[in-house]
């Protein structure tokens, strides 16, 4: 059977079933597509069709962890509880195993909406409005600051505000800092369980023939920070952190409010319109700024979500190979979101309902894993792919994630067929 007609088959319309087992997919798409649509860490998922293959080797598949199932509405007799396994089972890291159920929309006991209500009267409102002082107050200070500011700007038209020296950079980043954490506690997010790792097992393992080169090379700055991709939330996480630039839309430049603050973060913004031959690409942009912030100890620091999309938080999806390019250190940062009720985990839920339902909970959590530097190897620095694997592999280690096997083109697949299943309830 043919990828399309693999796609056709997922991408069922409301009044089909699935008369047989989801096969396994693999994510075999061209590297070098991956990289020229941006490289490591894009997060925007507008790629072209994906190409998707079967898989007959059985053996080889993974034990995957299912999730209880949320009801199916009444209006799709045909669709069955089977259904949903199957597809739960191949794209087990986008499954949603909160009480809210699959797409947000599981069916609720009478107390969780009772507290639902109670809350959109009442914190909900409260959090909106903090949050939007927040933000104003934020762009404010920073349009104050780059008044009579000319912009940094590049060849690509790319222009940003980070490259600024003196005490108005300072102010930005340290009001930054300070916001974006005040944001999360606006958000339920009171206290940040951080672990730094100076000791690592699975670096060790990973790295023992640079063991020597990792003494004289201790005190050299990463020229980005890597991190596994569950949340928008994780954005906001990385500002109070380190304040590093990221890769958005070329319109979000465009955005009110938003737009300015992304230019003084020094975002990289991407044009996937533009095919022009004279462009250096969003892998050309992110290798040099990420260079730059490994030279100079001035530059912004580049951060990077090598896996391209979002997961549950559970599994860890193969790396880009763009945030490696330039062979430079990286600093690996893990991401987990323990819950009890709602997952902060933005996936297979609208961005409205997902925001409400995060408002809704009083308390939040997040864990944070800060690991060594990584210095890459000659042997890693000649081949971006095997740098990037290894630092996949010692994330999964020290984060207890499972390496997962699918990308974006499976994550579609899946979204589209419970579109078809409960996108009426």
């Amino acid at each position: 059977m043919s990828s399309e007609e693999e796609l056709k088959e997922f991408s069922l319309s409301k009044d089909q079933k699935l008369e047989e087992p989801v096969p396994k997919l693999e994510s075999k798409s061209s590297e070098s597509e991956s990289e020229s649509r941006g490289g490591g860490g894009v997060v925007i998922e507008d790629d072209d069709r994906p190409l998707l293959k079967s898989s007959d080797n059985s053996s080889s598949e993974k034990t995957l962890v299912t999730t209880n199932l949320s009801p199916i509405p009444p209006t799709h007799p045909s669709i069955t509880a089977e259904n949903i396994r199957e597809l739960e089972k191949k794209f087990a890291a986008y499954v949603r195993k909160d009480v809210y159920g699959t797409m947000g929309r599981g069916e609720l006991p009478l107390i969780e909406k009772f507290l639902l209500g109670i809350a959109c009267v009442t914190i909900v409102p409260i959090r909106v409005i903090v949050g939007l002082v927040l933000l104003l107050f934020y762009y404010l200070i920073c349009r104050l600051l780059t008044l009579r500011i000319i912009p940094n700007q590049e060849e690509d038209g790319q222009e940003d505000y980070a490259h600024m020296i003196g005490w108005r950079r300072i102010v930005i980043v340290q009001c930054g800092r300070f916001l974006s954490r005040a944001m999360l506690f606006n958000f339920g997010f009171y206290w940040i369980n951080e672990t730094n790792r100076s000791n690592s097992t699975g670096l060790e393992k990973l790295q023992t023939e640079t063991e020597d080169k990792q003494q004289s090379q201790e005190s050299e700055r990463p020229g980005a920070i890597i991190s596994n991709h569950v949340s928008y939330l994780d954005i906001l996480y990385h500002m109070s952190s380190s304040f590093p630039s990221f890769v958005a839309k070329r319109s979000v430049a465009k955005l009110p409010l938003v737009g300015l603050i992304s230019k003084c973060l020094g975002c990289v913004y991407v044009q996937r319109e533009s095919k022009s031959s004279e462009s250096k690409g969003v892998s050309g942009v992110v290798t040099e700024r990420v260079l730059e912030a490994h030279q100079d100890n001035l530059a912004p620091m580049m951060m990077l979500f090598p896996e391209g999309t979002t997961t549950n938080g559970d599994y860890l999806l193969p790396f880009k190979t763009g945030a490696f390019l330039s062979k430079a250190p990286v600093l690996p940062v893990i991401l987990r979101y323990p819950y009890q009720r709602f997952s902060p985990a933005w996936d297979t839920i609208s961005g409205v309902r997902h925001v409400i339902l995060l408002l809704c909970q009083f308390v939040n959590h997040i864990e944070v894993v800060r690991l060594p530097v990584y210095y890459p190897s000659e042997q890693e620095k000649e081949d971006p792919k095997l740098y990037a694997s290894n630092v996949r592999k010692l994330m999964a280690c020290e984060g207890n994630l499972v390496l997962s096997d699918i990308g974006l083109a499976e994550k579609r697949v899946y979204h589209a067929a419970l579109n078809g299943f409960l996108g009426e309830s």
